[in-house]
């Protein structure tokens, strides 16, 4: 029989098996998750750096799962062979909350490898392109998230000030810097351009200010992150709205009378004498001694480029899903953009929504939308047609190829295409700026 010290001993370790047991077992349960993500992101070469990327030092990384945990994307981290790892690229939007939570600092949000990029600018750590006078910010320079935006914003015409060069343009005609977009970042740098003293200029293309976020959906939520907007205010919430978003920036503009020019789009930018001459589309014109690029990537949306495209039904922009009921609808894409669209238009009535993506699974999600459009999927809301590509429109029906042989048609009402947008990399290269792979050596 045991005496006392020997039960304790024995209750001891009956404790210790019943924790460190199963601790064990999940432990080795998620790394082999990991390591099955991690080799079938390979394979998807979904691991590679896109654009904002988490780099992780393995000299200093404990493999505590911190970040893995911190992501609220979900599935952009994982930690095999005792070290975090990324498994899905695509997912990764720049939050920036793994790094935050990483204890020992073995991890970095930045940008990849951009020397073999054709699809983003080479920029100087201030931001300044291969043209000196040109900078770049926000979504276009490859970071994506209104904090994002607006901190580069702020950088770049801090980065101008510092360096000095400017003075006053005599009677106008010549500003400090011209602004080329009304967005978070083009917003940011209007306001800190005020707040330095700079003369300035912002042209919009669009009606109304936003930039990329007016073309959200309807009570799209954005995620911001809590960011000064100096010296008006500051963002204190992680998400908004989009419509209170708008709200907010209308409102700081009338604050701080902002000059904003709506409705003209910039369509040559031309070196003159130390100066930039910017032709608008309604015939103006405008000098500056700086120039700022805040346009962000959507350019003109991509086509599908088959017969039956041109009718009306098919649309490249979703702003109310409500106005659409009982109707027969194929939403084409696979990435957040598609996703929301199709979870939109899958909660109102009457709806039969059909999700086609080229791909054989969706990987590019938001892990709140692909959550969603899996609970949706599952209720048979949403019918995906996955390895399929629209081939041709009929005014009530749609022919889809799946994979390389099979050939089907669905009735049909209407189409929401989100095959992304063809971004104005040609202004940018008419400017003479230079991208990945090509030789920038121009200063």
């Amino acid at each position: 029989m045991l005496n006392e010290p020997g039960l304790v001993w024995l209750l001891a370790t009956v404790v210790v098996v019943a924790i460190v047991v199963p601790y064990l077992v999940r432990f080795r349960q998620r790394v082999r998750r990991d390591r099955e993500r991690k080799a079938e992101a390979s394979k998807l070469g979904i691991d590679r750096p896109v654009a904002q990327y988490p780099f992780v030092d393995d000299r200093f990384c404990i493999g505590c799962g911190a970040c893995v945990a911190a992501c609220p994307e979900g599935d952009v981290l994982g930690v095999v062979g005792g070290t975090a790892v990324v498994v899905n690229a695509l997912r990764c939007v720049g939050h920036g909350r793994c790094e935050i939570a990483c204890p020992v600092e073995a991890l970095e949000v930045g940008l990849g490898d951009l020397k073999s990029r054709d699809d983003i600018p080479l920029l100087d750590d201030d931001l300044q392109a291969s043209v000196p006078g040109v900078y770049v910010a926000g979504e276009l320079g490859g970071l994506a998230l209104v904090r994002n935006a607006t901190l580069q914003g702020r950088k770049v015409i801090q980065a101008i000030a510092e360096k000095g060069g400017l003075g006053s343009g005599g009677d106008g005609s010549v500003v400090d810097v011209a602004i080329v977009g009304a967005g978070p970042a083009g917003l940011s740098a209007a306001l800190t351009a005020k707040d330095r003293d700079l003369s300035y200029v912002v042209f919009e293309k669009e009606a109304n200010l936003g930039g990329s976020l007016l073309h959200y959906p309807r009570r799209k939520m954005v995620l911001t992150q809590p960011v000064e907007l100096s010296p008006w205010g500051r963002l204190e919430r992680e998400e908004y709205q989009k419509e209170e978003l708008l709200e907010i920036f209308e409102t700081m503009v009338q604050e701080t009378g902002l000059d904003l020019r709506f409705g003209e789009t910039v369509e040559e930018v031309v070196s003159e004498d130390g100066l930039f001459r910017l032709r608008s589309s309604n015939g103006g014109e405008q000098l500056a001694r700086r120039v700022l690029l805040t346009l962000g990537r959507r350019g003109s949306p991509r086509k599908l480029g088959v017969p039956g495209e041109e009718l009306p039904k098919v649309m490249y922009r979703l702003v109310d899903a409500q106005s659409y009921r009982g109707e027969r609808i194929l939403v084409v894409g696979g990435g957040d953009s598609a996703a929301e669209a199709a979870i939109g238009l899958a909660r109102q009535s009457g709806n039969r929504i059909t999700l086609s993506y080229r791909k054989e699974r969706l990987v590019r999600l938001k892990r709140k939308n692909l959550l969603a459009l899996e609970q949706l999927m599952d209720r048979g809301r949403v019918e995906a047609l996955f390895s399929s590509q629209v081939d041709r429109i009929h005014a009530s029906g749609v022919e889809l190829m799946i994979g390389d042989k099979e050939r089907i048609e669905i009735p049909n009402d209407y189409i929401f295409v989100f095959a992304g947008g063809i971004p104005p990399f040609g202004f940018l290269k008419k400017i003479g700026i230079g991208f990945g792979g090509q030789s920038t050596d121009t200063r």
